[in-house]
Order: structure tokens, then C-alpha cells, then sequence
């Protein structure tokens, strides 16, 4: 007699033996992560070339920005996501990642931050006796084109390369933040990186930041004009990461037939369902053949009772009969050759 082993389902079956569930949080502490990682992001990107001389500077504005990125996404990446930026937002939005609900709610939290890190720069600026017009210093900091630009770049050239720059970030970001990525730990050095050399090449142009929180945040203490041009700063970066969002969307897409090693438990559940719908039909086809089909009982088919000699009769030989009735040792004989063959050996 067994006793019965009870059975503990683990919280997550989609998840491997002695891998704990991530936790979630809710929607405010990812939205104060959001804004937090976006005022560090607009302090450090706008802070360092506002206030240092690019003669001595020892560390360039780009990778100030690009580090800037890194330590956000390794503090407050795992509360929210680490996007700090609209772009990222709006790539994962339309790649499936975040609900759109969500996706407007982390942009408005980054606008709050990134317009809370330009009011400390602008009030720093301020305090400072050297500078007499603190909107005129921001104007070195502000994306731009045309006579605002630094090399005259035409609006088609800065459009181009905003849409370029924030599809190339975005999927970077995308491309290493995935769950089939093996290295999604190496995911903030990859973006930071990426964002300094698009910021690099993006400051020779026409300042441009590649996310519109942070444009939004030094144009509202620029000069007028940087108002007037702040519309390219947000629709080409948001095309750019649509792209990169359709064309990983389109990654995403695997074949339900194929249940890879370490998949999902509902991924191998619908591989196992398979495989048993294939046997069902298989089994039917085996019983139309050998006249057993669905609703007929198995004691038509083959009666359940099994005549055991006893020691004086022999050998412990066992006597089921066929379907038709007919014992299986012979026919009508009652005897299977092994009983015939003992008991005249002894007679």
C-alpha cells in the first residue's frame, strides 16, 4: 500500500526549479524611479558642459551623459525598467514590453524630472555673478538646426539623424534588456555607452539629446526659438523608436510548435498537448482498424477475468480468453500448450 505524496506547486511554474519570482512594483515607486533617474540624467547631460570650459574639460559632455545613463539604469533599472527617456518608452510601448497606460504615465514622470533637473541648473546659474543672462547659457546647451545649430545643419539633416540615433539607442536598449539575452546584466553599460557616442556625434550637429524629456527641459529656459524648433526634438526620436520597436516586435514572434530547452511551463504544456492530441489520433485510427472504436466498453473487447491454475494443477499459468471468447491456448481446448506440455511430462 502507497500513501499518496502531496504535491507543491512552485508561485511561478514558468519559471526554472530554484529561481525565485522577480518582484513588482507598483505603479508609483516605478514612476518616482522614472523621474529620478530623469533629473540625474538632465543634471549630469546639461550640468557638465554648462559648467566647465571645453578646454580643460576632462570629461566630455557626451560621456558625462553616457555614464550618467549607466549608473541610472544600474540604481533605478530594476524598479521600473530604466528608460528615463520617451524614446525607450515608447520602443518598448510599441514592441509589447509596457501597456500604453503605463507608457504615459513613465513619460509624464520623466518630463517631471528632467524639467525639475533644469530648474536646479537654471537656479545654480542664477547665483553665479560671471553670468548675466542665464537664458542665453542655456542656448548652449539646447538642441537646435539651421542659424541654432553649431555647424548650420539644415532641419532635414537634424531630423535624420534624430530619427537614426533614437532607433540605434532604442535598440540597443531593447536588444539588451530581452529575456533571451544571456547577458542582460551588461545592459546599462551597453545603452551608456551607445548614448555617448550618439551624443557625441548628436553635439556637432545641433546639440541633439536623443529624448525629448531632456529637450523639453532646456528649451523651456532657453531663448524663444528653441520653443519654436522643440517639435522636431520630439517627433523624430519618437518615429526613430517606433521602428526600432516594430522591427523587435517582429523578433518576438517565435513558432508555437517549437519548445526550445528551459522554455516557459505553458510553452512546453502546449508542445505536451500536442504531442497527446497526436496519439489520440493515432489511437483512434488503431481502433477503427481493429473494430475497438470510442464508446465501446473494454469489457467488450476484452473480458477482464483471468483463470489462475492452482499448484496442483501445475505451473502458474495464466488462461485470458479473446474477444471472441475463445481461450487464447487453443481453440476450445481451455489449456495453453505449457499446461499440456507439464502435465504430461508428469502422466
Amino acid at each position: 500500500m502507497t500513501t499518496p505524496v502531496p504535491v507543491h506547486h512552485a508561485p511561478d511554474a514558468g519559471l526554472p526549479a530554484g529561481v525565485a519570482a522577480e518582484p513588482r512594483y507598483g505603479l508609483v515607486p516605478r514612476l518616482a524611479a522614472e523621474a529620478f533617474g530623469s533629473l540625474f540624467l538632465v543634471v549630469a547631460g546639461l550640468g557638465v558642459p554648462l559648467f566647465s570650459i571645453p578646454q580643460s574639460s576632462p570629461i566630455p559632455a557626451a560621456l558625462a551623459g553616457g555614464l550618467a545613463v549607466t549608473a541610472a539604469m544600474f540604481a533605478f533599472g530594476y524598479v521600473s525598467g530604466g528608460h528615463f527617456n520617451p524614446a525607450v518608452t515608447v520602443g518598448n510601448a510599441v514592441a509589447g514590453r509596457i501597456r500604453l497606460g503605463e507608457a504615459a504615465a513613465y513619460i509624464g514622470a520623466q518630463l517631471v524630472g528632467g524639467l525639475l533637473g533644469a530648474l536646479t541648473l537654471f537656479g545654480i546659474l542664477r547665483t553665479l555673478p560671471s553670468i548675466q543672462d542665464s537664458r542665453t547659457a542655456f542656448d548652449t546647451v539646447t538642441a537646435g538646426f539651421g542659424e541654432h545649430s553649431i555647424i548650420q545643419a539644415p532641419l532635414a539633416g537634424v531630423l535624420l539623424l534624430e530619427v537614426l540615433g533614437a532607433a540605434i539607442l532604442v535598440a540597443i536598449f531593447l536588444g539588451t534588456t530581452a529575456g533571451k539575452n544571456l547577458n542582460t546584466a551588461a545592459a546599462p553599460v551597453a545603452v551608456g555607452l551607445g548614448f555617448a557616442v550618439l551624443l557625441q556625434l548628436g553635439q556637432s550637429v545641433g546639440n541633439a539629446p536623443f529624448n525629448p524629456a531632456r529637450a523639453t527641459a532646456s528649451a523651456l529656459f532657453s531663448s524663444s526659438w528653441s520653443l519654436e524648433q522643440l517639435w522636431v526634438f520630439w517627433v523624430a526620436p519618437l518615429v526613430g523608436a517606433a521602428i526600432a520597436g516594430l522591427v523587435f516586435r517582429g523578433f518576438a514572434e517565435a513558432p508555437a510548435a517549437v519548445a526550445a530547452p528551459g522554455a516557459p511551463a505553458d510553452v512546453l504544456e502546449d508542445a505536451f498537448e500536442d504531442g497527446e492530441d497526436a496519439d489520440d489520433e493515432s489511437g483512434e485510427e488503431e481502433d477503427s482498424l481493429t473494430g475497438g472504436g470510442k464508446g465501446v466498453p473494454a469489457e467488450e473487447t476484452v473480458p477482464s477475468e483471468v483463470n489462475v491454475p492452482s499448484e496442483q494443477n501445475g505451473p502458474s499459468a495464466v488462461n485470458v480468453p479473446s474477444a471472441d471468447g475463445v481461450p487464447s491456448g487453443g481453440a476450445g481446448s481451455g489449456r495453453n500448450e505449457a499446461q499440456d506440455f507439464f502435465e504430461g511430462k508428469r502422466s
